[in-house]
């Protein structure tokens, strides 16, 4: 029972920190919120005993991304300029459609903790009683990550490392813009 009150003053917690997000209109807070609200992620993983995720968000959310928001910043503006005059229905219509279809599709999943789930049937005993022989450490989770996971860990990584590439490539970019207006003017002063 007191897990499950955790469980949902985190997941306040976060419902807060995203509404957050969507209000404030300085964009250093929406960086620091995010980073927040990965931190809040974290913590709900491990209270759901997946420690192996939770740090990969930590490292990922709330490490990564909020250093790479800050450079992002550092290399444009604070503010956003103007509000929207006005909020348009359509894209909270689907937002909502969205969601309620995202919600129904959980209505035939077994409840938290089913010992007769499916998973914990067939996929899990494998691991447990198969994983030392088939990959050969020890560990559950490192086999299971290494081995069982491996191409799925392998995308994570390149979507992890195309999307640092993709930031630091624009950021280099914007800083190259004023040492070549730079160059341009003092030639054309020059002539």
């Amino acid at each position: 029972m007191i897990e499950a009150i955790i469980d949902f003053v985190l997941l306040a917690m976060m419902a807060i920190t995203g509404l957050g997000l969507v209000w404030i209109r300085n964009l250093f807070a929406v960086v620091m919120l995010s980073g927040i609200f990965s931190l809040l992620a974290a913590v709900l993983y491990v209270v759901l005993d997946a420690v192996d995720v939770a740090f990969t968000e930590a490292a990922v959310g709330a490490g990564i991304a909020t250093v790479l928001g800050l450079a992002t910043l550092a290399a444009t503006r604070i503010e956003i300029e103007s509000p929207p005059r006005r909020q348009r229905a359509g894209p909270l219509l689907l937002v909502m459609i969205t969601g309620s279809v995202l919600l129904y599709g959980t209505l035939d999943m077994p409840r938290f903790g089913d010992p007769n789930a499916p998973i914990h049937r067939h996929v899990a005993p494998r691991y447990i009683q198969e994983s030392a022989e088939e990959v050969g450490p020890p560990n559950i989770v490192t086999s299971v990550l290494a081995s069982y996971r491996g191409y799925d860990t392998l995308g994570e990584v390149t979507v992890i490392f195309t999307a640092a590439a993709g930031v630091l490539a624009l950021l280099g970019r914007g800083r190259r813009r004023p040492q070549a207006d730079t160059a341009k003017r003092s030639k054309e002063a020059a002539e």
